[in-house]
């Protein structure tokens, strides 16, 4: 087999994207080669834009809620045809063959390809100095994100941080250890927060900016559990005075209200049959619902668990705004079923909505602020108190109090109770379970209710490497233990 098959990033294309009026254009245009592209300021701007893109790929965000909810105690997915590979999530029998393994591994070195490509290319580029750096903070923030999704789900990976040109080098690659990971990924957020202006207007909004590259970096301490330094890089973001959680959860979600001031970083979408919507509210809504939900029907994917459904307090309104247990037929029928409406929209083609996928909310920043004080050192009456309870009255709630959370532990479960609401199905719970050391106790104590192969254990806290990259290069890439 030829040489080059080794690890996918070596083959990627280059997909130039320019940007729309309103937002930015993650529309493909041409697949030009680096050798003849990269020549002017706007071939970079444009090689950059079309980077966003590449965070739609399914191994990325496309199907994120396969290793995040799925994985978890939140959803099941449907048990027919071929969506059977996200049974072995839901179990934990995952096979190293399994597709969404590999389409996270592939599609998440071939983005990385990209960002290297340009990283590699724009310091031969005559153009505005400001305006360069800005670039390579915004393409830095996009590989910082891609390898913290691959060594969350993966552990050690391959750190690759230059273009690669011929193929023969990929096999001397190895799976660094998670730490050289993380402070590469620490590495580049860091610069990309230097750069990065605070704001965007017109055709820029929807890209990278200093506050979501202070909110990543300040997620990806916490998830190194370096609690001091989480607390001050997400008090930056607070600092700011950029962001701030809306009045009403449903204006979140809405289509009509994308990029606004809770947001901090999306994955953009948009409608209108040019191959940029979003899939989701097509692949939740029932099966066999013909248009009782949604114009297309229906896959019938990531239902919500009754464990889930139960889990709302009582007149929490991100219940029904999150999801639903039955619906109308066309007959005038109730049906039973339980699926997602966090992402609705009306869409004029199948799959093709206007819905953003969020990666960081500003709500996600005050909850991580507040755990990461906790973790510091609990204070009965601290702002950890403060913004916990700023999230629960968003959503109708009556505020926690000190004879509730008396102590460190019951503070770090009600936070992990607020993050499993306030974040249904977007992709964040079995991650947060494995970074607070509760996903084996959580998932083990419901082993009969979520139907689990066998009880959890340390190896399943990461997935297999894909079988092909072990065979491809047997000598530098071994298999995790327990596959």
């Amino acid at each position: 087999m030829k040489l080059y098959k080794i690890l996918t990033f070596l083959l990627t294309g280059l997909f130039i994207s320019s940007c729309s009026q309103q937002y930015l254009d993650l529309n493909p245009i041409s697949n030009a080669t680096t050798d003849n592209f990269y020549k002017t300021g706007d071939d970079i701007r444009n090689a950059v834009s079309g980077s966003y893109a590449a965070l739609q790929a399914d191994g990325i965000i496309g199907n994120s809620y396969v290793f995040g909810e799925i994985a978890s105690d939140n959803t099941l997915p449907v048990a027919s045809g071929s969506i059977t590979d996200q049974d072995e999530f839901d179990r934990f029998y995952i096979k190293t063959t399994n597709p969404y393994i590999n389409g996270r591994w592939n599609d998440s070195y071939s983005a990385i390809a990209r960002f290297n490509t340009i990283l590699d290319k724009v310091g031969g580029i005559t153009m505005d100095e400001s305006l360069k750096s800005r670039y390579v903070g915004e393409v830095k923030f996009l590989r910082g994100l891609v390898y913290f999704y691959l060594v969350q789900t993966f552990g050690d990976v391959p750190l690759v941080t230059k273009a690669i040109n011929d193929p023969d080098e990929g096999y001397a690659y190895t799976r660094n250890p998670k730490a050289e990971v993380y402070a590469q990924i620490e590495k580049d957020l860091s610069e990309a927060d230097g750069v990065l202006p605070t704001t965007y207007t017109g055709a820029d909004i929807g890209r990278a900016t200093k506050g979501a590259a202070k909110a990543l970096l300040g997620k990806v301490l916490l998830t190194e559990k370096k609690y001091p330094q989480a607390v001050a890089k997400l008090k930056e973001v607070i600092d700011l005075n950029v962001y701030t959680i809306l009045p009403s959860y449903v204006d979140v979600f809405r289509v009509a209200n994308k990029n606004h001031k809770e947001s901090v970083f999306d994955v953009q979408y948009k409608s209108g049959g040019a191959g940029e919507g979003n899939p989701w509210p097509n692949l939740f809504a029932p099966q066999n619902s013909g248009n009782a939900v949604i114009n297309f029907s229906g896959n019938g994917n990531n239902q919500p668990t009754d464990d889930l459904v139960k889990s709302f307090e009582a007149g929490d309104v991100r219940k029904d705004l999150s999801l639903a247990t039955s619906y109308v037929n066309a007959s005038g029928q109730t049906v039973q079923a339980s699926y997602v409406k966090k992402y609705f929209d009306t869409p004029v083609v199948n799959n093709d909505n206007g819905n953003n996928i969020p990666v960081i909310r500003y709500a996600d920043v005050l909850l991580m602020y507040a755990e990461s004080l906790n973790e510091v050192g609990y204070q009965a009456t601290g702002p950890a108190l403060t913004y916990l309870n700023q999230i629960r009255t968003r959503a109708g709630l009556k505020a926690k109090t000190t004879a509730d959370i008396p102590d460190q532990q019951s503070f770090r479960l009600a936070m992990e109770q607020e993050r499993r609401v306030e974040f249904a199905f977007e992709g964040q719970r079995w991650f947060d379970l494995v970074r607070t050391g509760r996903a084996i106790a959580v998932m083990n104590s419901k082993k009969d209710q979520i139907r689990l192969v066998n009880l959890l254990t340390d190896n399943n806290l990461v997935f297999p490497i894909p079988q092909s990259q072990i065979d491809i290069n047997k000598d530098k890439i071994k298999q995790n233990p327990g596959y």
